[in-house]
């Protein structure tokens, strides 16, 4: 099997159409149709069902493809991180992270970690799910998110439990005091980030209906900085964790809930393989760092 069979499975996966396949890679239909033929027979399974009108992968087909795709990723990946070390010298160390954990301490672990000259530092925003496939394609070697997901491949660990606050127009008559998830509620809510679940958005929404309540949602967005420009126009508030305190605006105050048990989890997603050099620098940085923040100490 060459990389080009995983190449043309993954177009006619794609189109499930060998003829609009065949024009995506620039071939005629029936080399490619002998090719997934050849591919099948190599494996020893149907990869694709036919139909008169198209294909249908599979169910093998379908694990086939997911699997291919990482393939094809994590060749891309390495042949770029191969050219970035043959141009620097450096190995590279891809870091991925959710934009809410980068209001607190974590610029100081990159930050740190740059000044190992043995090391060139990758930073991707991409949310937890993508951080996942990112760290098996090879393309982060580190994750930092909010979400649990549960992958025989990855290791997570909670790094701590953050309180979550309430954001508020400053003129909000509820801007003064501590708010319950009851009053909270009756207003609507500006939700982030919008995609496929599971993300912040669904730990949001998870918090309500724990507690019987329903809540209206006036608008969900991609990322927390627009969140807190609807906040700043009044069109509902916006639940976030206690780091977007150090990134404050005039026209928004962060108010605390009454109960305080209610946190959003950060958490370190990795590889399961025995941690490199830098990967145990980059752990012991982020130890420090937690611990800090757990003491109210911020670099």
């Amino acid at each position: 099997m060459e990389l080009r069979h995983l190449r043309y499975f993954c177009a006619v996966a794609e189109e499930l159409n060998l003829t609009n396949a065949a024009k995506k890679l620039f071939i005629a239909q029936p080399p490619l149709t002998r090719q997934i033929k050849q591919l099948e027979e190599e494996i020893g399974v149907t990869l694709f069902n036919r139909h008169p009108r198209g294909l249908t992968l599979t169910p093998a087909g379908q694990y086939f493809w997911q699997h291919a795709k990482q393939i094809l990723s994590k060749v891309s990946v390495t042949i770029e991180d191969t050219r970035r070390v043959a141009e620097s010298g450096k190995i590279v160390f891809g870091i991925g992270f959710v934009p809410s954990v980068f209001y607190g301490q974590f610029p100081t672990m990159v930050r740190r970690l740059r000044q190992n000259n043995t090391a060139e530092i990758i930073l991707y925003e991409l949310k937890t799910r993508d951080q996942l496939d990112a760290l098996k394609t090879g393309k982060i070697d580190i994750g930092l998110g909010r979400i649990y997901i549960n992958d025989p491949e990855i290791e997570q660990t909670t790094l701590l439990q953050e309180p979550m606050l309430v954001a508020l127009h400053k003129e909000h008559p509820l801007a003064s005091k501590t708010i319950t998830m009851a009053e909270l509620a009756k207003l609507p809510m500006i939700l982030y980030p919008a995609g496929q679940s599971p993300t912040f958005a669904d730990i949001c929404i998870d918090l309500f209906s724990r507690n019987g309540l329903n809540v209206r949602i006036a608008q969900q967005v991609n990322d927390i900085q627009t969140a807190l420009a609807l906040v700043a126009s009044e069109m509902g508030f916006a639940l976030v964790p206690e780091q977007v305190k150090r990134m404050t605006r005039d026209d928004v105050v962060l108010v605390q809930l009454e109960d305080k048990s209610i946190t959003s989890p950060v958490i370190c997603s990795r590889r399961k393989e025995p941690y490199s050099e830098i990967m145990q620098a980059a752990t012991q940085i982020l130890d420090e760092l937690v611990e800090n923040q757990k003491n109210g100490r911020y670099s």
